[in-house]
């Protein structure tokens, strides 16, 4: 029934000890610290974005005949949205950590 030889077996045993597991996070470290660094950056410049997009939108409410306070009232809607997604991803991140 079993066509493969006996030294390719598919159920593989993997090694659980200390050594293995601090190899395992040696060769991760670089990819988490990117990784960080990349969600850091990301949530850094999200704010100067989204107030620049803000603004935008506003001069053009505003260009278009609307009042400065109901432009003001409409574009909040873009911070709100970029509260709800930082949000999540924190609850995300740390999350995974309170089980």
């Amino acid at each position: 029934m079993n066509d493969l030889p006996s030294s390719h077996s598919t159920s593989k045993q993997l090694e659980t000890g200390p050594a293995s597991i601090l190899t395992s996070l040696i060769k991760s470290s670089p990819h988490l610290a990117r990784l960080s660094l990349s969600l850091f950056w990301t949530y850094v410049t999200l704010g100067g974005q989204v107030r620049k997009a803000r603004r935008a939108f506003e001069k053009q409410l505003i260009l278009q005949g609307m009042s400065n306070e109901d432009a003001k009232r409409l574009s909040a809607c873009f911070e709100e949205l970029k509260n709800s997604i930082t949000g999540m991803l924190k609850q995300g991140i740390t999350g995974s950590y309170e089980r």
